[in-house]
């Protein structure tokens, strides 16, 4: 993608999230970029094909950072490092992050294009086989893998809108100590009982070794 196109990427999604679908135009962002609106028109034939494009890309820039995750050898540690790529993402790229979940009619839309609803399923599907893995191992408890991991979404979801709405009101270290500390408790509920009591094991030595 050239710099042209990743800077329009950019400031669509800044003007976007700050004047929402009705104040959008493609002449005020040519404006905020410094370009005439022709030239934008020349990498977009409109808005919805710019938006679209913004779904693209935050799609992308998110898989970059979960994706890695298979490069463990483990399920424990692919779903690990899936939990954090995502953490890292939603931290590092707060207006990507919202992106990626609006639907077509935030964008002004029917219906989202047919690739970018492959990459959403992708996207879901990718969590659910971290789950299920993990429960064929017998480090989570059997049951529905979809439901297991739409609750374990909700909890960090939910955690991300706490700290970014300003209601926590700490720093992104603290932050991260606290998403790890209740992500711990949540595991503690759906993890086997031989998994969870080994996990405790581990949580009181981390702690010991802090305190010393």
């Amino acid at each position: 993608m050239s710099y042209q196109r990743k800077k329009i990427l950019a400031a669509a999604v800044e003007l976007y999230l700050q004047d929402g679908l009705d104040g959008f135009s493609m002449r005020k962002l040519a404006k905020q970029i410094g370009v005439t609106a022709p030239a934008l028109y020349r990498h977009y034939d409109g808005k919805e094909h710019l938006l679209a494009d913004v779904m693209r890309e935050a799609h992308r820039a998110f898989i970059s950072y979960v994706y890695q995750a298979i490069e463990a050898p483990t399920p424990l540690e692919r779903f690990v490092r899936a939990g954090q790529g995502f953490l890292d993402f939603a931290l590092e790229h707060p207006r990507w992050h919202v992106i990626l979940y609006f639907g077509p009619e935030d964008l002004g839309m029917v219906e989202l294009p047919a690739d970018i609803e492959a990459m959403s399923g992708a996207r879901h599907q990718f969590w659910i086989d971290r789950v299920r893995e993990c429960m064929d191992a017998g480090i989570l408890k059997e049951g529905d893998p979809t439901q297991t991991g739409l609750t374990m979404w909700a909890h960090a979801h939910g955690l991300l809108q706490l700290y970014r709405q300003g209601h926590l009101r700490i720093a992104e270290t603290e932050f991260r100590a606290l998403f790890e500390e209740s992500a711990g408790r949540l595991w503690s509920g759906v993890a086997t009982e031989a998994f969870a009591a080994q996990f405790a094991d581990r949580q009181s030595d981390a702690s010991a070794s802090v305190e010393a």
